[in-house]
């Protein structure tokens, strides 16, 4: 009789899985609540929920809308989770030391889009590393960003970015701080990847 091996289940889909259903049960949301809130089926969040699937971003940024929260936040562990890393262990009046190698990132399985938590949970500010790959093109909407301040800038390559109907062809060096939210896209229109930084404070709470 053969043993069955179960496959591991990525850190990161566990922690967004957990978030994802902390926020549903926080607000008393059925699956079906939530499906007609974000624009998600019911049977995708399920499935998210029990880590049998890994959103994409497209899919984050709908469900972070329908929360009222950033994408970030979703990234982010749920309340009461243990980050691991030399952060965590350091005094909370002392500085924290990330190292590169400890630093989680995420892959957008639909675009191969990377995003790496640059700044951890007691940092009054989010700071994520992204790559975006060539031709990628990752939309969000405008909810995804309320109760946000954020600040793109782009490191290395062409970021086409639209903030609604207004659209910003950015190279490496350049910035744009977001105003009242809109539907954005971030899109890579050039043959090489595009590298940026998004920093994120909370405005205020939903």
């Amino acid at each position: 009789m053969s043993n069955i091996v179960e496959p591991s289940v990525d850190p990161l889909v566990r922690q967004i899985a957990a978030r994802v259903r902390t926020e549903r049960e926080r607000r008393r949301w059925t699956l079906a609540q939530l499906a007609d809130a974000s624009g998600v089926s019911p049977a995708m969040i399920s499935r998210i929920e029990r880590c049998e699937s890994s959103p994409t971003a497209v899919v984050l940024g709908k469900l972070s809308a329908a929360f009222q929260l950033g994408v970030a936040s979703l990234l982010a562990p749920a309340e009461g989770a243990q980050e691991t890393g030399g952060a965590e262990e350091a005094a909370a009046d002392g500085a924290g030391v990330r190292r590169g190698a400890d630093a989680a990132e995420w892959r957008d399985p639909g675009t191969g889009y990377r995003r790496r938590q640059i700044t951890g949970p007691r940092f009054p500010a989010e700071i994520a590393e992204i790559r975006l790959p060539a031709g990628a093109r990752v939309p969000y909407p405008a909810a995804a960003f309320a109760f946000v301040r954020q600040l793109v800038w782009v490191l290395d390559g062409r970021l086409t970015f639209h903030d609604g109907d207004t659209v910003h062809e950015l190279d490496a060096g350049d910035t744009i701080e977001l105003g009242a939210p809109a539907e954005r896209v971030f899109a890579n229109t050039t043959d090489t990847e595009c590298r940026y930084a998004v920093v994120l404070t909370r405005d205020a709470q939903p």
